[in-house]
């Protein structure tokens, strides 16, 4: 099976990224034939930034898609929006991709199932 999961809002603030990652987490554990893709857009291409300091006892965005990548995960992010927040020429999180429309297109045909957060 082939998963899209959507990203749209800031890393932190809600916990939409949070929650949203949690599932890809949780499906990779238990169901790891499955495949997940994660594409980050609008706020959500801030989750691709590193060093992002969190409180002791807080998630953490970047090790929660560092997870996920390294049990075969793919993430890509808007490059239109990276450009729009000023972000794309900064370093991102390994394994992070940045993206555009088409591939998330394409990610949306060949997906199975599609999550929005």
């Amino acid at each position: 099976m082939n998963i899209l999961i959507l990203i749209n809002d800031a890393p932190y603030g809600t916990e939409k990224a949070y929650n949203a990652l949690r599932l890809a987490m949780a499906l990779q554990k238990d169901h790891p034939s499955v495949q997940i893709n994660i594409f980050l857009i609008a706020d959500a291409v801030g989750c691709m930034v590193p060093h992002q300091t969190t409180p002791q006892g807080y998630y953490n965005i970047e090790r929660m898609l560092k997870s996920i990548i390294s049990k075969g995960g793919k993430v890509k992010a808007c490059g239109t929006c990276a450009d729009a927040r000023g972000i794309r020429t900064l370093q991102v999180v390994e394994g992070v991709e940045i993206s555009n429309m088409a591939e998330l297109a394409q990610w949306t045909v060949e997906a199975e199932k599609v999550f929005t957060f």
